[in-house]
């Protein structure tokens, strides 16, 4: 008796919509449904001329067409090391914010033109933590990301900041889009080690 001829699924370049960067992106796949859920890495350098920013998208069905949802942007490591000088002080933070629609991670990174304290360091990372809850509480997730893109979020912050220190670079290195599942992770993990330090400051008293 002959084996049965597996059938072949004939794929296809199927087009997929960028609404942030009005652009359109090509995926090969046997259907549209089977792309959904994909995530697609967009380099926006050479839109962006020049500056090295990542785009994360998950791809999802609109009606008959397929488009980009963006989930995280993320700047270049390589950028971020060739704006750096010697004399100068970088200041960073990670933290959560909420958006109109979704939690977000964000991590700014700012440097500055000379070395300075330690005292306005923690100045400038304080200043700038209390202005980004501030400017993405009052924005949706697609409303944050499309003003990093364009770079209105950095000057806004770094004219705020001069008031302290003047930057020789203030920037949004990562803003991440969370689900439940990862902020429940990212609770548990905080909870744990503000644990693990109550029990070591408990043992250095006792």
């Amino acid at each position: 008796m002959a084996g049965k001829t597996k059938k072949l699924v004939k794929k296809m370049f199927f087009d997929v919509k960028v609404p942030l960067v009005s652009t359109k992106i090509q995926l090969y796949g046997a259907s549209k449904d089977e792309l959904v859920g994909k995530v697609v890495n967009l380099d926006l350098t050479r839109i962006l001329r020049g500056k090295s920013l990542l785009i994360s998208m998950k791809v999802v069905k609109n009606g008959e067409e397929l488009e980009g949802d963006p989930t995280k942007v993320e700047l270049a490591g390589s950028y971020i090391r060739r704006m750096i000088r010697k004399g100068s002080d970088y200041v960073e933070d990670s933290f959560i914010v909420g958006c109109k629609d979704a939690k977000a991670v964000i991590k700014p990174y700012m440097i500055t033109r000379n070395k300075v304290s330690r005292a306005v360091r923690c100045e400038i990372r304080n200043e700038a933590k209390k202005f980004l809850e501030g400017f993405c509480k009052a924005r949706s997730i697609r409303e944050v990301l499309t003003e990093i893109m364009s770079n209105k979020v950095q000057k806004e912050m770094s004219l705020r900041l001069k008031k302290i220190y003047p930057l020789a670079l203030c920037e949004i290195r990562i803003f991440e889009t969370l689900t439940e599942a990862e902020l429940k992770r990212m609770q548990e993990r905080a909870e744990e080690k503000k644990s693990r330090l109550g029990e070591k400051n408990k043992g250095i008293k006792a």
